[in-house]
């Protein structure tokens, strides 16, 4: 009898056809063997609490996830709030925890206002669904973020995805649709190769046309601008009134979460507008508290931020002096090439072997199809630990990896 059986009533008779309860699903199978085929198999691989490994994987880029006034930061709020929010932010989710958290998020980047959420992801698709119209118009970066993307298809605006870096493309295709409510949107620094956006000129172009701007700063926060205060504060725009942030808790703040800032109109009708803000569960008290102990020990140690775009820069010129095609980065992501899917896996899972964890992006993760080594510019690495990467790196190198 199969295992699913309840009685033997529930057993198929090859007479009446195929079991609808086993041919559901028979098509997964189908899409797992062209995963396998091209390379693209993705598993979960369980980390210990501690682990030998250097690490160069993870979003960790100030190296603050460890630090004991961090952790404890975290313990305390869950010791004094409890283990989860309770509720969602409009009923009992909403501490004041979490409004100084928004307060001194808002104050240390530029903006007047911020609203913080469960996830970078769910603050992305606030902004996009909340500020755009089915009647609208979402010009988006080809470069952009999964988190975007899927905020794009929500928002039930016209997306136009234009090149990558292109503001004369932003400029052109906010140009042919006068009249209607326009968006932009993009990464301030790019997840995969690094590169930061032009944002002063993005800006200028949705100023032209009456559109406003969104800039999801995930990547910046903590490495760039004055301190780490963001790619929008080191290009003059932070406060702008027709600028809107979007950021995570969990890279450089070494927790989690998300959050949307701007004028003080649009977090307001955020709260009132926003799916991913009204029906979601409020960020839970340990990483708030978290969150808001390195956001002030940011404040207070300026130098991480440079710490980070140092070692990201030395990477570059090691390994591309070694003859690897390594991206120049203008943040603390470091990107390089590798011939294939199947290389690129290969070459993570012999560094790992060596003691090197590295982050390895394939298709569909990277838009030009280019598969990577993705590295972390940690701003805890040691010039010695920058050293065995490379050396491990340049190891375990495959063959075609060189220029």
């Amino acid at each position: 009898m199969p295992p699913y059986a309840e009685d033997p009533q529930d057993v198929q008779d090859p007479s009446e056809g195929p079991d609808p309860r086993r041919t559901a699903f028979a098509w997964t199978e189908a899409a797992a063997r062209q995963r396998a085929e091209a390379g693209l198999v993705r598993t979960l691989r369980p980390r210990a609490a501690e682990s030998e490994l250097l690490d160069l994987a993870s979003n960790d880029y100030l190296g603050l996830t460890r630090r004991p006034e961090i952790t404890e930061a975290a313990a305390e709020a869950a010791r004094r709030w409890g283990a989860g929010s309770t509720g969602s932010r409009l009923v009992t989710g909403s501490t004041r925890l979490h409004a100084r958290l928004e307060r001194e998020l808002a104050e240390f980047c530029g903006f007047e206002a911020a609203l913080v959420f469960s996830s970078g992801y769910t603050a992305n698709l606030a902004a996009l669904t909340a500020l755009s119209s089915r009647d609208g118009l979402i010009v988006s970066d080809s470069g952009n973020h999964a988190s975007i993307v899927d905020g794009c298809r929500l928002s039930r605006a016209e997306t136009a995805v234009v090149p990558h870096a292109d503001p004369e493309a932003v400029a052109k295709t906010l140009g042919a649709h006068p009249g209607r409510r326009g968006l932009a949107v993009s990464d301030s620094v790019f997840s995969v190769d690094g590169d930061k956006a032009p944002l002063a000129a993005l800006a200028a172009a949705c100023r032209a046309h009456g559109a406003g701007l969104v800039v999801d700063d995930a990547h910046g926060l903590g490495v760039l601008g004055d301190g780490g205060r963001g790619a929008l504060h080191e290009a003059g725009l932070a406060g702008a009134p027709d600028v809107v942030a979007t950021l995570t808790l969990s890279k450089s703040l070494g927790s989690q979460g998300g959050a949307v800032l701007g004028p003080a109109r649009v977090i307001e009708h955020l709260v009132n507008a926003a799916r991913t803000f009204i029906f979601d569960t409020g960020l839970a008290p340990a990483a708030t508290g978290a969150a808001l102990a390195s956001l002030r020990l940011i404040a207070a140690e300026p130098a991480l931020a440079a710490r980070s775009r140092t070692v990201a820069t030395t990477l570059h010129r090691l390994l591309s002096d070694a003859g690897l095609t390594a991206v120049r980065p203008d943040a603390a992501v470091v990107s390089v090439r590798a011939p294939g899917p199947n290389e690129a896996l290969r070459w993570a899972a012999d560094c790992r072997e060596l003691g090197l964890a590295v982050g390895c992006f394939r298709p569909p993760s990277v838009p030009d199809g280019i598969s990577r080594l993705r590295l972390t510019a940690r701003a805890d690495l040691t010039d010695a630990e920058i050293g065995r990467a490379v050396a491990t790196i340049l190891r375990t190198a495959p063959e075609g990896a060189a220029v």
